[in-house]
């Protein structure tokens, strides 16, 4: 017996397609054909592209590439820079970015390390009324590392990445934020220490969301066995623990979804955890593993889980880009039978998934 809702079109505020820059990883058109496939009726690309989306004319460009895709079904708006070529040293010009139509400001991939430059970005940020987005990884935390401290870390002897690295810098923006009253979404949130930082801020009234990822609800670095780099992503997949918080976090309404879609080539994921590329692909799986593990496992009801898609989503979304909300009708899934990801049949043109052979019962339905 198959059972069927329809609910308004989900929304993926975090999404990397890789043009301009690496479109043999992911073109427009194949992400966005990713999207539709994936149930996305609305995507907001990251401008970590080559060259850094810190411009009008850059944002037109990705707009364009989607206008001339072919593809139908699915709105591309694309987030800007906070700062200039995403090098954390002078706050790019947010108001003409503003003016072309930022969905948000973040440097995505890299973290706004200094106060002085994120603070001008945020007092800015909060006279556009737009949301600054941050990516929670303290480069001077990070110490190279690469990977949680786990079994598979200490056998591989692997540089570990604290905790503390995603704190830190959470505790900092925070601070900026109830200083500026600029509107904060903490990117991919990954550790239960961090989730604690956004319930409390929550709770003081502070304009704070957080997201969380399908891998970091599904999977964790207590369960890894190879040196696969299809399991590293930053920030890295944490513990049991974590994924029981994040997991609460989500149901109590703290955290909404999005996919961190990061493709990559075959060569730049095949080095291990070492060397390789951060970053899985996302859009096509995203739903059935968000439904498995929040509804069939934690209990959430339909109706919440899928506002975790799209009303939360909305809610950090530039205010001129409301209208867009219903452009491209609502997202319909089927609950049914067991189906196996197979990623030959991906529309992404990239690979790096560690989903493979995973099976669930709900998918969204296309058209």
């Amino acid at each position: 017996m198959k059972t069927t809702y329809t609910f308004p079109g989900f929304v993926d505020v975090h999404v990397h397609f890789r043009d301009p820059g690496l479109p043999a990883a992911e073109t427009t058109a194949s992400g966005l054909a990713a999207a539709v496939r994936g149930g996305m009726r609305t995507v907001v690309t990251m401008p970590n592209t080559v060259p850094a989306c810190d411009s009008p004319d850059l944002m037109r460009y990705q707009r364009a590439a989607a206008a001339a895709s072919g593809v139908t079904g699915c709105t591309l708006l694309t987030s800007a820079c906070i700062t200039k070529g995403r090098l954390g040293k002078e706050v790019a010009d947010l108001e003409a970015l503003a003016e072309a139509g930022a969905a948000f400001f973040t440097d995505d991939g890299s973290y706004v390390a200094d106060d002085k430059v994120m603070e001008e970005a945020m007092r800015r940020a909060y006279d556009l009324n737009i949301v600054v987005c941050q990516h929670a990884m303290d480069p001077q935390e990070l110490k190279g590392g690469v990977i949680r401290d786990c079994d598979l870390a200490r056998k591989l002897n692997l540089p570990i990445i604290s905790v503390e690295t995603e704190t830190k810098a959470i505790r900092r923006d925070l601070s900026l934020c109830r200083e500026t009253g600029c509107r904060l979404h903490i990117q991919h949130i990954s550790t239960a220490a961090g989730v604690e930082l956004v319930r409390a801020a929550q709770r003081e009234g502070l304009p704070v969301t957080a997201e969380a990822m399908p891998h970091h609800l599904l999977l964790t670095c207590d369960d890894l066995v190879a040196d696969d780099a299809n399991f590293k992503m930053a920030p890295p997949l944490g513990n049991r623990e974590d994924r029981a918080e994040l997991r609460r976090a989500v149901k109590d309404g703290v955290l909404m979804f999005a996919t961190d879609h990061a493709p990559h080539s075959a060569a730049t994921k095949d080095k291990g955890f070492a060397t390789s590329a951060n970053g899985i692909i996302g859009l096509e799986v995203a739903v059935p593993i968000t439904y498995r593990v929040m509804v069939e496992e934690e209990g959430m009801s339909v109706e919440d889980w899928a506002k975790a898609w799209y009303e939360k989503p909305w809610d950090i979304i530039a205010k001129g880009e409301v209208s867009l909300k219903n452009e491209k009708g609502g997202t319909t899934i089927e609950i049914g039978d067991e189906r196996a990801v197979d990623v030959s049949t991906f529309a992404s043109l990239s690979r790096n998934c560690p989903y493979r052979g995973m099976k669930f019962r709900c998918w969204p339905v296309e058209g």
